[in-house]
């Protein structure tokens, strides 16, 4: 009867047993720990759903003492920070539409004039509205700033145009999204992150699947070479990768309604680059990974820092500047500014070349680790 009973020396055995296996197991203890202080210090530090400095460009054709305070005030003004200055309105559009900006502040010739003649002149400020979490305060702030900013100029016989709503008339036009519609900036991001998430995940599972199983001995009596054997694990997972976007693209149009205004034969070789980069990296942790949970770990361990410092939940222009640097590292960063710059600004080749080396990059780099790492693990 004494089997049957709860003893405190077989409980304390197991405890033990338990506790011998997690050291040995290094990589599994590492991520237990890993995991939770890599979601605190990202949601504690680098996340910030209310961005400020954003790189905003000035068109002013006003020269005016009225243009220099207004501009000053946008300067002092922490959500803003003047990285260009436009000759032209076709310039100005280019910043836009290449992402180099954020915003365009823009000024008329005749500002000052109509100003003085108690006109209301018209102030434009043209926003990248893709993200609309990253705009929503600078543009609240403008607002303010326009409506008191002038204050101390508008003195003596000028100062009855204090007491009107707002001495000057701004007005915000917003790019690319001009609903404000969340579906616009989200659903073309689901693309690099449901790419992301499966690609690197069921390549390292499956690599290590097979090492598990035994058939890997089955690959070392054949004549292939590391490359054909990687290569050919890839190809499969580049076309199971092109159906998951399809399927995500017609969703985006016909149930989200997402303006497709680019080239989507562009969007497609893009996506080769990006897709054959996520699984060079889950060859690279099948490599690494001894077992399938390894593998899973490794993976998740990639995907977590993905999807937070890349800029598809929170405003990428709001994090430090050391979340990033690491953000630029990650290929989901730059493809999510491909595809929509591609999708929602029509973008083309030469605009997107700033954010397609960086992929290549990436892929080259990894790939030549996964190879080298291939054969240390056949030898």
């Amino acid at each position: 009867m004494s089997g049957h009973r709860f003893n405190i020396h077989r409980f304390a055995a197991i405890v033990v047993k338990e506790f011998i296996q997690m050291r040995r197991d290094r990589l599994t203890f590492g991520m237990m720990v890993g995991i939770p202080m890599i979601q605190l210090i990202l949601f504690g530090f680098a996340i910030n759903s209310n961005p400020t400095k954003l790189p905003t460009a000035i068109l002013c054709a006003d020269q005016s003492v009225f243009s220099r305070t207004l501009t000053t005030a946008v300067k002092n003004c922490d959500y803003f920070l003047f990285t260009h200055e436009a000759r032209n309105e076709a310039e100005a559009r280019s910043l836009l539409q290449r992402g180099e900006v954020q915003f365009v502040l823009c000024i008329p010739e005749d500002f000052s004039r109509k100003l003085l003649r108690g006109e209301r002149p018209s102030t434009l400020l043209e926003a990248d509205a893709t993200d609309p979490a990253a705009t929503g305060g600078a543009v609240a702030a403008m607002t303010e700033l326009v409506r008191h900013s002038l204050d101390r100029d508008l003195q003596g016989p000028l100062r009855h145009l204090i007491a009107r709503p707002a001495p000057v008339d701004l007005r915000v036009h917003r790019h690319y999204n001009p609903e404000i519609i969340t579906q616009y900036n989200i659903v073309p991001g689901l693309i690099g992150v449901v790419l992301t998430m499966t690609m690197v995940i069921i390549t390292a599972l499956a690599i290590t699947r097979e090492r598990e199983r035994g058939t890997m001995e089955n690959l070392l009596s054949t004549p292939a070479r590391p490359a054909e054997v990687m290569l050919g694990k890839l190809v499969p997972y580049i076309l199971v990768g092109y159906i998951q976007v399809a399927l995500v693209l017609c969703a985006a149009r016909f149930i989200f309604h997402v303006p497709l205004t680019g080239s989507l034969f562009l969007l497609t070789c893009v996506m080769l680059v990006f897709i054959a980069a996520n699984l060079a990296v889950g060859i690279t942790f099948s490599t690494v990974a001894h077992n399938q949970l390894q593998a899973m770990q490794m993976s998740f361990f990639f995907f977590l820092p993905s999807i937070l410092l890349s800029g598809f939940m929170f405003p990428f222009r709001g994090m430090p500047l050391w979340a990033q640097c690491i953000g630029e590292v990650l290929p989901l960063t730059h493809f999510l500014r491909i595809v929509r710059g591609i999708l929602l600004k029509g973008t083309g080749l030469a605009e997107i070349l700033p954010e397609l080396w960086p992929l290549v990059l990436f892929l080259v780099v990894v790939m030549g680790v996964g190879i080298k790492r291939y054969r240390q693990t056949l030898d």
